[in-house]
């Protein structure tokens, strides 16, 4: 697992070298993103664009590199930059209503992800989910996989992920962008970036991660109060 960038190992949640700030001594607030960082969203996206493109007949929502553009960037950006724009913003809504009944069904836990909350609940953590998804579909994927989580912002993107993470008093945010790494670092709240998403390691460290995680499922080695 990766290390701090002064050399030593850095664990989440404890007071590290003395440029972490946010990291607190009481009960831990601990931040994650949703999509392919405690979900793997992938199928459930491919079946909603799948549907739309023969429902609107738009031969790019079948393009192959759409699935790596979505994991990477906002929904209504990505499509304004492949779509006429008069039909972008009608078809990002369509998206979203058949993402609903559709899309949620195909998603699943990432390995580790239940995990990880559970170690955060041991130590009397509230966890929070800061997310770009639209936020009733982020609540519906959060029930179908069945994780109980203490807040939901949905819709944030950038520097809005930043305000919603200071707003939770969050300490440590994990996410598998570099947007998530800069929102991290823009909150003053420990980064750890998890490689499970479309940006390896070397790139999470670049936006600001302190700690790169293969896999959710090393977050509780991590944790040195987790059981």
């Amino acid at each position: 697992m990766a290390s701090g960038s002064h050399g030593g190992t850095t664990r989440i949640g404890c007071p590290g070298p003395p440029t972490v700030t946010g990291v607190t001594s009481g009960p831990p607030v601990v931040g994650f993103d949703l999509d392919m960082t405690l979900i793997d969203s992938r199928p459930g996206i491919l079946t909603t664009l799948a549907v739309l493109a023969e429902e609107s007949g738009e031969a790019a929502l079948a393009a192959p590199d759409l699935l790596d553009a979505l994991l990477r960037r906002n929904l209504d950006l990505v499509l304004a930059d492949r779509l006429p724009a008069d039909r972008a913003p009608r078809l990002a809504d369509r998206f979203r209503e058949l993402y609903a009944d559709i899309g949620v069904p195909g998603s699943s836990l990432l390995p580790g992800a239940a995990a990880a909350v559970d170690a955060v609940r041991r130590r009397a953590g509230r966890v929070v989910v800061v997310t770009a998804k639209f936020p009733p579909n982020a609540v519906r994927c959060l029930a179908h996989v069945g994780l109980e989580v203490d807040a939901v912002h949905g819709w944030r993107l950038g520097p809005a992920k930043a305000e919603a993470l200071r707003a939770e008093g969050a300490g440590v945010y994990l996410g598998d962008t570099p947007g998530d790494m800069a929102a991290a670092v823009a909150a003053d709240a420990l980064a750890v970036g998890v490689a499970t998403g479309p940006h390896p390691a070397p790139e999470l460290r670049a936006a600001g991660a302190r700690i790169v995680l293969s896999a959710m499922t090393e977050f509780a080695d991590r944790w040195p109060e987790a059981d």
